[in-house]
């Protein structure tokens, strides 16, 4: 009788069955994975929606009567947000006095009185003056120190206004010093104020943001504006996804640029070598160069009424990105503006995010630091300079 152990391996029988069945198991499911109406179901039972299916008919059409009721909401909802804006534009009336001598003290038309001036904050300013003459006079400062420290300061007793406000608004807020490019700044250092301006009660919901230059040595505009229209109802393809008002729209404007000051634009150049000649030549071209005078010119979005198609998605980010610093310059910065130059608005956003500690991350280095006890007979570690988890983090506002 042969050695079993020396017995040829056939591979016609069962094993090869197996295989050929993981093959097929693989290709039905590739197939099941590339049927759209299979992933559809997947999406939906994922979403929650997949439980309507398996609902009795009687329980649907009970969902179908809430749908409704949420419906009839909704409606209610989009007059209440219809209203708000007609409150808007009421009060918006009375602000522009405040922001027009806002705008002048900025830029030195005039002087505010002593009255003006009069805020509890001067207290605590005198305090910080004190303080600030007494550390000098303890660390014996001298004459050039002195004269640096008068160097920092900005201004002087015949500088007008506010040097530079507007532009210290744009450094410190996030979202706009990521726009911010460094042949923007001069361009900013003319910006005189930002106002906005609402539609009125019963016209089609929008507002408009408008930036004040004096005359510079860039564009011959006095102003630039960007335009934004809104949806303060449901859309009736899917009414039930109403949230309140949607930006649908923006809409620039051009600026005329001097001769040679175009910072939207940078100059590139090429070199061409010839097919068959085989010589070189340099061609210069314009292409679109980063700046936050791009915020003037958003991309354009033509409405279904325009046979326009789907945006993709760059787009859409461009257009999501827009909308959202519309929003920020018009219910932020310029009803905030002096606490955004102080720093004072920015404190108080970072005030918003609260530092979690991970209690179970603690515990564990506890029981480290116990074990590390034991093991060196009592002798304690020193820890590095990691620190407690959440320090040396700061919150940044998007």
């Amino acid at each position: 009788m042969a050695d079993p152990e020396k017995q040829p391996v056939s591979f016609s029988g069962p094993v090869v069955e197996d295989l050929e069945d993981d093959d097929n198991q693989d290709c039905r499911i590739s197939e099941l994975m590339s049927n759209p109406q299979v992933l559809q179901a997947i999406q939906d039972r994922l979403n929650g929606r997949g439980l309507m299916v398996n609902l009795h008919p009687v329980v649907k059409r009970r969902i179908k009567a809430l749908k409704k009721l949420q419906k009839k909401c909704l409606d209610i909802e989009s007059k209440f947000y219809e209203e708000v804006h007609a409150l808007e534009c009421k009060y918006a009336s009375q602000y522009d006095p405040l922001y027009e001598k806002r705008k002048d003290i900025i830029i030195g038309s005039i002087e505010p009185t002593d009255s003006d001036c009069e805020w509890a904050s001067d207290e605590d300013d005198d305090e910080d003056d004190v303080l600030a003459e007494e550390m000098k006079k303890k660390i014996n400062l001298g004459d050039g120190d002195k004269k640096d420290s008068e160097a920092n300061v900005v201004g002087d007793e015949k500088t007008k206004g506010v040097p530079e406000f507007w532009l210290q608004i744009f450094r410190q807020v996030d979202t706009l010093s990521e726009m911010l490019q460094e042949t923007d700044e001069p361009i900013i250092k003319h910006l005189e104020d930002i106002k906005v301006k609402y539609s009125d009660p019963g016209k089609p919901m929008s507002f408009e943001l408008e930036f004040f230059f004096n005359e510079n040595e860039f564009f011959t505009n006095r102003s630039l504006t960007k335009s934004y229209i809104m949806r303060a109802e449901p859309d009736e393809s899917d009414p039930l996804s109403f949230e309140g008002p949607e930006i649908i729209k923006c809409t620039g404007c051009r600026i005329d640029w001097k001769k040679g000051k175009d910072v939207t634009v940078k100059v590139i150049k090429k070199r061409q070598k010839h097919k068959s000649k085989g010589s070189v030549r340099t061609i210069e071209k314009k292409v679109k160069a980063d700046s936050f005078f791009n915020f003037f010119d958003p991309p354009a979005v033509p409405s279904p009424e325009e046979g326009g198609e789907e945006i993709d998605e760059e787009t859409e980010a461009l257009l999501a990105a827009d909308f959202e610093i519309g929003h920020f310059f018009r219910d932020r910065i310029i009803p905030r503006a002096v606490l955004y130059f102080t720093g004072e608005a920015l404190e108080d956003e970072d005030e918003d995010y609260e530092e979690e500690e991970d209690e179970d991350g603690d515990d564990e280095d506890e029981d480290d630091d116990e074990d590390d006890d034991e093991e060196e007979g009592g002798k304690k570690t020193k820890k590095g300079d990691g620190g407690k988890p959440g320090e040396q983090q700061e919150c940044k506002q998007q």
